[in-house]
């Protein structure tokens, strides 16, 4: 036991160097720690590490794809679901069948079978990617693309390798109509549960409110998710997956500034040990497969030659299938916009033959008509799907997706966490077991350390330019025009009051206009009180436009980047209130 402390600690404490390393050598993180785990492994006085498979895909892939899908930017995921959903599904498909012919030929006593869940172990690819690029500051929806990617294609290969497995297992062949019925099924299992799940979680800690209690119980959401899916045939991560967005949506209208706060960071330093403890993994479990080659298979001479062409064949069918992408990415209609304008002056049309003088309807309570009030709404609605395609041309057109931002979604397709993973879950019986194993492992670390030390260098020959700010600064803009907006609109209106129902006093309210946010005077300080509690108030109101504002099409960054303004701003209030009572 006591060794096993000692171990952890030194993890920890190698984790965190790594991560505080990286930035200062501008090299990822993970990168350096599977070095580590290398470098530690081919010690001679160092065991031979063998990891139970069950604990990185139910102990730590689960809570690291809540993690992600949390601060997933759900508005640009929405934009390019199409694309994203390509790489994670179709791509997958592709690359899997792929590479199962290859190996079918190339070590032909696996079987059709088996060399389908071999292809299904090497397609998926890892998020350690979205980092680097992140990094390199490149085009945000490349990111969102990878990131897409890294979170939905783990389910179609994990489905694949089930599928392909059982059916190995009972000797028989699956159809294709079976595998997309198993593939539907895992998908649509994983997709209820996952709300479902994230909906009572986001309830249940709105009613518990204590922050502390709150992480505890958004520790287990992931799990929550996972297990039951899993046992209802159901893909697990997609579910974790699918918990994580609702919780990443439904936070900004749900829990407080603090628990938001919380979650961030607790998070945060979740995602850095589990993923660190990944990769060490990775690196210190070399010296067990190579040790188990050398005894069953003479050498590791063959798996390398198997990873070197398996690596070659996916960046093939990967740069194929990109290409395609990007070519159909490109000839999105020019008269997009144009086409819009012309909806939204048949709009305004409509509203002013219409609305000026409608025909007699039926009146509701408050003597409103019926008809105008639908279709005042039914306008409402159209207005704000113009709005939104709007802001999403513009989106397109700030981030083009061109052939050199194609290269850079290529050459960031990695391996990584769950193939090794998945490769350890061939049955015992699997023939050359080891074999495929340390095949599986070369694809994963050659891809991680080629690709990742080179992703910098590649995006620097191909020139690509730093991403424009030029569209944020527009949405901060917009964004910081509509809060001060609400502001006003809530400081105009009548019965403005505290919390505990109490009115403001009149004075203040004449006062503080456009000053609001200006820290009062010295010979003011009497008011101080009123002043805080009053912005608090506002700052609930700016909330709610918040919100709105997300759905007209304002980048999920710029929408975060406003209620973290609006959250430390509302902590630092409150502090200063508690002071004043005290």
């Amino acid at each position: 036991m006591d060794t096993v402390i000692v171990l952890v600690i030194v993890g920890v404490v190698v984790i965190a160097v790594a991560a505080g390393l990286a930035p200062r050598i501008n090299v990822a993180g993970p990168l350096l720690l599977v070095i580590a785990g290398l470098a530690v492994s081919l010690l001679p006085f160092v065991p031979a590490v063998e990891v139970d498979p069950e604990i990185i895909l139910v102990g730590i892939l689960p809570p690291l794809l809540y993690s992600a899908a949390v601060s997933l930017p759900a508005i640009e995921f929405r934009r390019d679901f199409g694309p994203i959903s390509g790489l994670s599904v179709l791509l997958v498909i592709i690359t899997t069948l792929t590479l199962a012919g290859f190996f079918l030929w190339a070590v032909p006593e696996l079987g059709l079978l088996l060399s389908i869940a071999l292809g299904a172990i090497l397609s998926p690819t890892d998020a350690v990617a979205t980092s680097i690029v992140k990094r390199l500051g490149l085009s945000r929806r490349v990111v969102t693309m990878l990131e897409g990617e890294s979170l939905l294609n783990d389910a179609t290969s994990l489905v694949l390798l089930r599928t392909a497995i059982a059916a190995a297992a009972t000797g028989g062949a699956v159809a294709a109509g079976e595998f997309v019925g198993a593939f539907a099924w895992g998908v649509v299992v994983a997709i209820a549960a996952g709300a479902l799940v994230g909906f009572v979680a986001l309830r249940v800690r709105v009613w518990v409110g204590d922050s502390a209690a709150n992480t505890a119980i958004g520790f287990m959401v992931p799990f929550a998710a996972y297990l039951p899916t899993e046992q209802f045939g159901g893909s697990g991560l997609v579910a974790a997956v699918v918990a994580g967005i609702v919780t990443g949506q439904g936070s900004a209208r749900w829990f407080t500034a603090e628990q938001r706060l919380s979650d961030s960071v607790n998070w945060r330093t979740i995602e850095l040990m589990l993923e660190g403890a990944v990769f060490l993994i990775m690196g210190l479990e070399l010296k067990d497969l190579w040790l188990q080659n050398l005894a069953e298979q003479n050498g590791p001479q063959r798996a390398f030659l198997l990873a070197g062409a398996a690596l070659a064949i996916i960046l093939l069918v990967r740069t194929g299938y990109v290409a395609l992408l990007v070519l159909l990415q490109g000839r999105r209609a020019e008269g997009e916009r144009e086409r819009l304008g012309a909806v939204g002056a048949r709009i305004d049309a409509y509203e002013d033959t219409y609305l000026e003088d409608p025909p007699p309807r039926p009146v509701d309570r408050r003597g409103r008509s019926v008809e105008r009030h639908r279709v005042e709404r039914r306008l409402t609605v159209w207005r704000r799907r113009v709005g939104r395609e709007l802001a999403d041309l513009d989106y397109y057109q700030a981030s083009p997706l061109g052939w050199k931002h194609g290269g850079i979604i290529v050459w960031a397709g990695m391996r990584g966490v769950v193939t090794l993973a998945a490769a350890q879950t061939l049955p015992r019986e699997t023939p050359a077991r080891e074999l495929l194993i340390l095949t599986a492992f070369l694809v994963a670390i050659i891809s991680l350390l080629v690709q990742g030390f080179t992703l910098p260098w590649f995006s620097r020959l191909l020139k690509l330019p730093p991403e424009s700010d030029e569209l944020s600064r527009d949405e901060r803009d917009r964004i910081d025009a509509a809060l001060r907006d609400a502001a006003q609109q809530k400081l105009e209106s009548p019965g403005l009051a505290r919390a505990d129902g109490t009115p403001f006093p009149p004075e203040l309210l004449s006062q503080v206009g456009s000053r609001m946010s200006e820290a009062p005077d010295e010979d003011e300080s009497v008011a101080v009180r009123d002043r805080l509690e009053l912005r608090l108030v506002l700052l609930a109101t700016m909330r709610g436009r918040l919100r709105t504002l997300a759905r007209s099409g304002i980048s999920s960054g710029a929408l975060r980047h406003a209620l973290a303004e609006l959250d430390a701003e509302e902590m630092n209030l409150r502090l200063r209130l508690k002071g004043e009572g005290d």
